[in-house]
Parts: C-alpha cells; sequence; structure tokens
C-alpha cells in the first residue's frame, strides 16, 4: 500500500514530466520572427463643435426680439396720422362712430325673433318631450317588449305588462321620470315598432317634482297632441337610424 507521502511524491513526478514534455513543443521566444508591423492609422477627423440647444437660439433680451405687427397696416408717425389720433382721443370720434353704426340699425329688420309668437325650425332629430304614439287605428304602438327600459342608461323607465285575452302583450303600466332622464335617445332607437319617442316638444317645463313623473296616460296624450309632427320627422330621420 502507498502512504501519503509516497503519493504525494509520484504525483509530482507525474506533474514534472508532463511540464518537461510540453516545454519541448514550445518555441523559444528569442528564435521567433517578430510579427509584421500594422499599417499607419488613418488621419482622423476634425472634431465638430457640440450641438447648440435649441433654447440658446432665443433672444435674450428685449432688444432682440423682431415684434411682428399683426394688424393691417404698421402704424406710422406722420403729421396726419399723429393729428387723427389725437382727436380721436381729445374729441371722443370713436364714440360717435359707435353712435351712428346703432343709429344705422335701427332702420334694418331685427335678427332676432319674437319668442313665444315666433319660434325657429327644429331639426327632425331634436330630442324633447316623451310621448306614446299609436296606430291609425287607435291601437296603442307599445308591445311591452321593456327593451326601452333595459337600454336606458339612467333607469328612468319602467314598465309592468300582461297579456290580453287575444294573446298580444300590452303595457299595464309605462312610468317616465324626466328628472332622471338624460334624453340620450336610446329608448326610441331600441323600440322596435317606434311607439316611444322623444317630441318636437321643448315647453314644458314644471314647477313640481311630481309633475316630471310621467305615466302611460300622460304619455299618450302628448303622442295624440304631436303625431303630425312624430310622424314627419320619424320619416324624415330614418336615414340616420
Amino acid at each position: 500500500m502507498f502512504t501519503r507521502r509516497s503519493l504525494f511524491r509520484k504525483l509530482d513526478s507525474c506533474i514534472l514530466t508532463k511540464i518537461r514534455r510540453s516545454s519541448k513543443n514550445v518555441c523559444d521566444p528569442c528564435e521567433a520572427t517578430p510579427p509584421p508591423p500594422c499599417p499607419p492609422c488613418p488621419p482622423c477627423p476634425p472634431r465638430s463643435p457640440p450641438p447648440v440647444p435649441p433654447f440658446f437660439c432665443y433672444p435674450r433680451t428685449v432688444y432682440d426680439v423682431k415684434f411682428i405687427y399683426v394688424n393691417d397696416q404698421i402704424p406710422t408717425t406722420t403729421l396726419r396720422d399723429f393729428v387723427d389720433r389725437a382727436s380721436q382721443i381729445c374729441f371722443f370720434t370713436e364714440l360717435f362712430r359707435g353712435f351712428a353704426v346703432t343709429l344705422g340699425h335701427i332702420f334694418k329688420e331685427p335678427a332676432t325673433i319674437n319668442y313665444p309668437f315666433e319660434k325657429g325650425p327644429l331639426s327632425p332629430r331634436f330630442r324633447g318631450e316623451h310621448a306614446l304614439r299609436r296606430y291609425p287605428s287607435g291601437e296603442e304602438r307599445c308591445i311591452a317588449c321593456k327593451l326601452c327600459e333595459a337600454v336606458c342608461p339612467a333607469l328612468a323607465i319602467t314598465i309592468d305588462a300582461e297579456e290580453r285575452a287575444d294573446g298580444s302583450r300590452r303595457a299595464t303600466r309605462y312610468d317616465i321620470d324626466l328628472t332622471k332622464c338624460i334624453f340620450c335617445g336610446y329608448c326610441q332607437e331600441a323600440c322596435p315598432v317606434d311607439a316611444i319617442v322623444e317630441g318636437p316638444n321643448f315647453e314644458y317645463s314644471k314647477e313640481t317634482h311630481e309633475e316630471l313623473l310621467y305615466n302611460k296616460e300622460i304619455l299618450l296624450t302628448n303622442g295624440d297632441r304631436w303625431e303630425v309632427e312624430i310622424a314627419s320627422n320619424v320619416r324624415d330621420s330614418h336615414l340616420y337610424r
């Protein structure tokens, strides 16, 4: 058996033998040929100055600013212009010019209308007071599908329905809280039979909150009152629906 000391000696002799063998294959640095010299480097390009930040181009003082007149004519300092401006200040000529303009418009036709006796035109897509329509036979159009109640973003519509003896479905309760309504027109767009519409009436101001809680009877009354205008508006706005 090998002892520890004899084992270390054997390992050292093996390492020395490998080093000697490898040193025989290495060329002597004195006998090796020197490498060829490197080619000369190209001349360096001229160094450009660092870029100037844009804020250095701004005028530094008031005297460096170039003013641009936005008026039609640059004010001059001739004697005539000086006298004209002085007369405007001393004799209030601009005030009299304003009076002349006012006097000239007195004899012209006014551009305003005499409301409420005169009213301007309304768009066919105007969204005013709500109304429930009927068929020409007098039958209610609403079939209580509750699409308008489902699509209303303000939850202002409440509908109760029942089935009639002939199997048709009609609404027994149709309430709209106009204090919640945002007049988006979604109820009119969702209705498959054009029952609920927003009519052309915009003069329905009330004094109490309860008067803005519309039930089915009020809505049908509005529909009967504005049926001619509503039918015309629906016909004219069908291209946008």
